[in-house]
């Protein structure tokens, strides 16, 4: 079983209600704290070092499982007004940026000599970081300029989200909410809105034959934040109904910069919403642009885009058995392309890189469809 300390923990949530009082309980157990960065002190935490088993040096909070867990994973602690925190790996990069170091060669070295080179760089800054301390470990090491990083809490994002759906979109319906130590995603479907947002594009659909595609699709929207700097708080447009939701643009975005708050977040909404109905007219203007050679189009927009090589290169197999030969439009290959969205997911691709992986699916729908219509074969 599962427990919040560790590194790899993951948490899928099926209910609305269950998933906002997780996030009140997590921002109610946060604590964020500013300190000077050149007072930060790095140890090594792995299994070899001394303060692995000197249990009383750190913070009352810290259970051994979770020094254990470290020490399997990152390998660091730092000390905080006189106790030891185990580091989380979603602090590394953060931490780094405080050091003002980088380079692959990094994480190779032993944890001794990662903590006396990060000891060593720390010391010579005198800017404040802001600590996030999560489940028991230190989970990001931001800037503490209130202009370099402002605090979004979750649980306050959802509830304005809530808000603006249930306003907007009455009758709207959580379909499904993912959280890790990186990572927070969430998303609602629109049925009631369903004739509103999508009839014209269901009507185009159905004139080409594609009936039973037109019916499955329903609009709704993606939800997605990150407390340790891996992502802004965003809510995009999406189609669902398949295999795997489609991302169609649209996106908002709340930096956790420049003293950011969620009424800005909130206010940014409105602008998702109204643009909901352009960006399906956008992927209704692809079933206009046709195609003469569609699976080297294919092949070049994916190599564009750099989707995984693999899963495309299958998706791309399994659209050029589908649909016989002959002209195609951008948009049946934009619509075969989701396979390589189905195809990670049955990888077992992390739900982070999903997340990233959809929205550079979404930049298809802005592309010179022509301009990748290729008379040659596509080498990748």
């Amino acid at each position: 079983m599962q427990e919040p300390y560790q590194d790899s923990f993951t948490i899928n949530f099926f209910s609305l209600a269950d998933m906002m009082t997780y996030h009140a309980e997590q921002a109610k157990n946060s604590l964020w704290l500013r300190a000077e960065v050149n007072s930060l002190r790095v140890e090594p935490l792995d299994e070899r070092s001394a303060l692995y088993s000197d249990m009383p040096a750190f913070d009352p909070s810290v259970s051994e499982e979770a020094v254990k867990d470290t020490a399997k994973n990152l390998g660091l602690a730092i000390k905080l007004n006189g106790s030891y925190y185990p580091v989380r790996d979603t602090a590394y990069k953060s931490l780094l940026d405080r050091a003002k170091i980088g380079g692959t060669a990094l994480p190779k070295l032993r944890r001794q000599d990662l903590a006396d080179t990060l000891n060593a760089c720390l010391a010579l800054h005198k800017d404040n970081a802001l600590l996030l301390i999560r489940d028991q470990k230190i989970s990001a090491a931001h800037s503490g300029d209130e202009k370099d990083y402002s605090i979004l809490p979750i649980n306050e994002l959802m509830d304005s989200i809530k808000t603006k759906l249930d306003e907007r979109f009455p009758g709207n319906e959580f379909e499904n909410g993912y959280s890790d130590h990186s990572i927070t995603g969430a998303a609602w479907s629109m049925p009631d809105q369903k004739e509103d947002l999508l009839g014209a594009y269901r009507k185009t659909l159905e004139a080409q034959g594609k009936t039973a595609l037109a019916a499955k699709l329903t609009p709704g929207i993606r939800f997605s934040t990150s407390d340790t700097g891996i992502a802004s708080a965003k809510v995009s447009a999406l189609l669902l109904g398949l295999a795997y939701p489609i991302h169609i643009g649209g996106m908002v975005a709340t930096d956790h910069r420049r003293q950011a708050k969620v009424s800005d977040f909130h206010m940014g909404l409105d602008m998702l919403f109204a643009q909901f109905e352009d960006s399906v007219k956008r992927l209704e203007k692809l079933t206009e642009v046709y195609l003469d050679y569609p699976v080297n189009a294919m092949t070049a927009v994916c190599k564009k885009l750099s989707m995984p090589k693999k899963a495309a290169l299958e998706a791309i197999g399994m659209f050029e058995v589908a649909y016989g030969g002959g002209a195609a439009t951008a948009h049946d290959v934009f619509m075969a392309m989701q396979e390589i969205m189905f195809i990670s997911k049955t990888e077992h691709t992390p739900v982070n890189k999903m997340l990233l992986l959809e929205e550079s699916m979404a930049r298809a729908l802005a592309l010179d469809w022509p301009g990748f219509d290729y008379a040659k074969a596509v080498t990748w």
